[in-house]
């Protein structure tokens, strides 16, 4: 038997992904067997042959867990699937128990097990297994992510204790992540004030990062669904700033911030050859993360060969820059197995903002 933690959360982007990533890294450093599941899949990708949920794919191939992979994501919800359970076309307490049964396959063979959950608390409720009920069914405490502020935490933490209580599940702590770095004492102060009488502890999780928070040029390429050319490092670079650039060259150049990544129309030669020739720079590398050049109309001959020649990392987009600007904003970023530099960032900084033994006492 194993201990289980079942990662919840108040809703979708509070970071659970990040904090099951971070307590697999730490759990490792105690635990020789460490597990991980997400019974509900809601984000289908295919890997190596096989239909999985991505989170569990990003957790199995960094933690080398892949011939677990199939337990590790038992349920992947597809489009349709809602009606055609609802239609009697999958049955749903077969769903159920092969979630469940998954669940008991890797509680046996390991020490410690993460239970990440689907959404917020309700996810599940249609197939007759949302989070709370598979918690209770697990007997897994339950560490619910949020995250950050103060009356927002408390109002959807409330919202949702309130289903697992109706389902005898254990809530034990919250954790809050994107806690504004010069308020954290005072966030985490008033919040265990406020869960005091549940019963329920507090734990500080990570605070706002901007490199969490944003996007890759790979991300954005897969977002935008167009080819990035770039080499795999450049690829992980985190953008912090989109523009479009529509001034002068000069005042575009001005105006670029720390990893701006400039939308540029293909008609704009001027602004594209002085953009590729300043990443050339020392002093602009570190502003520019590369370029996306909307537009159908084709790049000229010189101005492509300055682009190459700068090896400036690039995209083209057959659609318009508002619409690009508009997609990518808005786009919430999610970690992909292949941001290994993001990956590496949250272990280094789960060994600074995670109580590792705090966290596992929760569950004696």
């Amino acid at each position: 038997m194993a201990r289980k933690i079942f990662i919840a959360a108040t809703g979708m982007n509070s970071g659970k992904t990040t904090t099951s990533l971070s307590l697999m890294h730490m759990a490792k450093k105690k635990y020789s067997r460490v597990g991980f599941i997400k019974p509900i899949g809601p984000k289908p990708i295919e890997f190596n042959g096989q239909l999985a949920d991505k989170d569990a794919v990003v957790i199995a191939r960094n933690f080398n867990l892949l011939d677990d992979l199939s337990l590790m994501s038992p349920f992947v919800l597809q489009p349709g699937d809602t009606r055609r359970i609802m239609d009697g076309v999958l049955n749903r307490d077969k769903i159920s128990q092969q979630m469940l049964d998954a669940i008991a396959e890797l509680d046996a063979k390991n020490d410690f097990l993460i239970i990440e959950g689907a959404g917020h608390t309700g996810v599940g409720t249609l197939f007759g297994c949302n989070n709370a009920r598979i918690a209770r069914e697990t007997q897994a405490t339950v560490l619910m992510v949020t995250g950050g502020g103060l009356g927002n935490v408390v109002d959807s933490a409330q919202m949702n204790l309130a289903l697992f209580q109706k389902e005898q599940a254990v809530v034990k702590a919250i954790l809050v992540n994107k806690i504004i770095p010069e308020k954290r004492q005072q966030t985490l102060k008033y919040l265990n004030m406020a869960f005091v009488d549940e019963g329920i502890q507090v734990i500080g999780g990570f605070n706002y990062h901007p490199i969490l928070a944003n996007p890759t040029l790979r991300r954005i390429a897969d977002v935008l669904d167009i080819e990035l050319y770039a080499t795999e490092d450049q690829g992980q670079r985190i953008v912090h700033d989109v523009q479009i650039g529509a001034a002068s060259a000069q005042r575009v150049a001005e105006l670029l911030k720390e990893s701006t990544l400039l939308i540029i129309n293909s008609s704009r030669d001027e602004l594209l050859v002085t953009i590729s020739n300043l990443y050339q720079l020392e002093e602009y590398r570190g502003k520019i993360a590369g370029i996306i050049i909307p537009g159908k109309g084709p790049i000229s001959h010189i101005t492509q060969k300055i682009i190459d020649s700068s090896h400036v990392p690039y995209m083209r987009a057959g659609r318009t820059s508002s619409k690009v600007f508009e997609i990518i904003k808005d786009d919430v970023s999610k970690l992909t197995a292949e941001d290994t530099h993001k990956i590496r960032l949250i272990t280094e900084l789960a060994e600074k903002r995670f109580d590792f033994d705090a966290i596992d006492s929760l569950l004696d």
